[in-house]
């Protein structure tokens, strides 16, 4: 398969996750972060264990329940700290770091050489994700800033780890090892901090299952095969995708006005998303070297 396709089915995944703000705030009880977030990742893990039969060798737990942290239950709490704290644009701009993270944490842990191209449409795409969403009145709150830039460093140091160990077994096997990790470590600190949910409605379990089975199931088996076939950077630099899909469906679906500088924002970011593929591309002797092995084929 090309390198386009593969870019392609990546790419879907953070457009699907720009759902995630539209589906929390329309079909979903408020005021239950780490609860959604647990029951978001586990039931969709453990359906996928179910359709998979495989589980991970015991060799490979504690790699998967630090994968299942950074990826999910780490990732996921801070980003609900920060959306709780700050206005939804200045999360969603530290977010945006976490590729910058990436380029330096591949540098360390996988010897990727740090290319100027990269940094530069890294940055240039958190500009065009500032211009996307930050307004003029925005306020800063440090512990908010604190938990946007560590889910930022979590989701950089998942994406990166997920590249360096990766096990001989299909991108649907390795999101179920890590969904269900992620999951079982959200669910006591959900029954610990925060209160029953309330019954659920046709809409709130519409929604769940939406999150639970697109937003996590199906996105992240892309995304996780995304980052076992392109260069971390590169993967990193389509997670910007996200604020793009979200601020777009929130002009479709809710009436939301689109601003010029929102338009420019928005074409900052894709032309950053762009220019980040080519600039992460390995030369041939490069991409030699520092290929990561492909899962195999079993289940």
């Amino acid at each position: 398969m090309s390198r386009t396709t593969d870019i392609l089915l990546t790419a879907l995944a953070p457009a699907v996750w720009g759902s995630t703000y539209l589906v929390t705030t329309e079909a979903l009880p408020a005021g239950y972060p780490v609860t959604l977030a647990a029951l978001r990742a586990l039931p969709a893990g453990l359906l996928l264990l179910a359709v998979t039969h495989c589980l991970p060798p015991r060799a490979w737990l504690g790699r998967v329940f630090l994968l299942g942290s950074f990826n999910f239950a780490l990732f996921w709490a801070l980003l609900f700290v920060a959306a709780y704290r700050l206005p939804g644009g200045v999360a969603a701009t530290l977010g945006s770091l976490q590729a910058m993270m990436v380029i330096l944490m591949a540098r360390g842990w996988l010897g990727t050489p740090i290319r100027a191209g990269a940094v530069a449409a890294a940055a240039t795409g958190v500009l065009g994700v500032a211009l996307l969403l930050i307004s003029p009145d925005a306020a800063l709150d440090p512990f908010g800033i604190a938990a946007g830039l560590g889910g930022a460093a979590s989701m950089a140091a998942g994406t990166v780890l997920s590249r360096k160990w990766q096990p001989p077994v299909s991108a649907l096997s390795f999101t179920a090892w890590q969904l269900t990790a992620g999951g079982l470590i959200l669910l006591p600190l959900a029954l610990i901090v925060e209160p029953p949910l309330p019954p659920l409605t046709a809409t709130n379990l519409a929604g769940l299952l939406w999150l639970g089975l697109v937003g996590a199931a199906a996105s992240y088996v892309l995304w996780f095969r995304g980052i076992a076939r392109i260069e971390p950077g590169a993967v990193s630099m389509l997670g910007m995708m996200s604020p793009v899909t979200a601020v777009l469906l929130g002009w479709v679906v809710l009436g939301q006005s689109l601003s010029p500088v929102q338009s420019l924002g928005a074409a900052v970011v894709l032309g950053s998303v762009w220019v980040g593929q080519r600039a992460n591309r390995p030369s041939a002797s490069t991409a030699t070297m520092h290929t990561a092995p492909r899962p195999a084929r079993a289940a």
